[in-house]
């Protein structure tokens, strides 16, 4: 049985606070705040918080997303001046924003706290549906592949990418960053059933990276490309010569981790609906 998210129940005060967010960005010119008229997933936020608050309340992220990614568990900080309870932030907050987006816990933080740079590192999913036949519901929130796919040839494949490396290969080219170096800790690929879902974690990621991965192992996961083809990719340095971007509609931000002091709530990895086929055992 899942168990149910914990809310403190606390007598509120002013100050900072963590604050766990899920949403569904198909409608959403990505997380952060863009020109007027631009609907973004910060900004949205950013109102409803100020309505509890009574006051402007700005955020910061874990992590950005582009337009059309999602999240199952984006954190954020604020301050503001307004006491309110941990339940008055979320149900406040709640009432206050749309259906694609809803608050799943905050708590009160020390001001040392830092949503972006206390982040240890980032955990994402991404989520194909392997099907001849595309998908009506949900397919803003798949990507659909109508071919087969080997997930354990793809999975030996990405194992190539462990550890510290230039990405240089699997980079946007409007990427800011002033490193193409990231350190992957982790990924796996597996199946659930007509789903194939890459689970990979960094301590950060470039902009398109992951996306620009699973673009090179759509290839190799139908017998396109061999399995290695993916390190000499890696070693080439070279975004001309990797596969394509894969579209938004699959990516998920699951997790950011913090140290332990910190004390943020514990949630199963998302999106939610994995958890009806049982992913809080994979």
């Amino acid at each position: 049985m899942t168990q149910l998210s914990v809310i403190p129940d606390d007598n509120g005060r002013a100050g900072r606070y963590a604050m766990c967010v899920e949403y569904n960005g198909a409608g959403y010119h990505g997380w952060q705040t863009q020109q007027p008229g631009v609907r973004s997933v910060q900004e949205t936020l950013e109102k409803a918080l100020s309505k509890v608050a009574n006051e402007p309340v700005t955020v910061m992220c874990s992590g950005r997303t582009d337009t059309g990614v999602h999240a199952s568990s984006q954190i954020v900080h604020f301050d503001s001046k307004a006491v309110r309870s941990s339940k008055a932030w979320v149900f406040g907050c709640n009432t206050n924003l749309p259906d694609s987006i809803a608050v799943r816990w905050a708590v009160p933080v020390d001001s040392e706290f830092h949503a972006r740079y206390s982040a240890t590192s980032r955990r994402y999913r991404y989520i194909i549906y392997n099907q001849r036949v595309r998908p009506a519901l949900m397919c803003d929130q798949m990507t659909w592949f109508d071919r087969p796919l080997d997930e354990r040839g793809m999975h030996e494949a990405v194992q190539h990418l462990l550890g510290e490396n230039d990405f240089s290969s699997f980079r946007a080219a409007g990427c800011q960053s002033n490193t193409p170096w990231r350190n992957i800790e982790r990924a796996k690929v597996f199946r659930m059933g007509s789903l194939v879902i890459l689970e990979i974690q960094a301590n950060a990621f470039l902009h398109h990276m992951i996306r620009n991965i699973v673009g090179a192992l759509l290839p190799v996961g139908a017998g396109d490309k061999p399995v290695e083809w993916i390190a000499e990719l890696l070693a080439l340095r070279d975004r001309t010569q990797a596969g394509v971007t894969a579209p938004p509609n699959g990516l998920y931000f699951v997790e950011a981790q913090y140290p332990e002091h910190f004390g943020l709530p514990k949630l199963e990895l998302g999106p939610h609906f994995l958890t009806l086929l049982g992913s809080e055992n994979i």
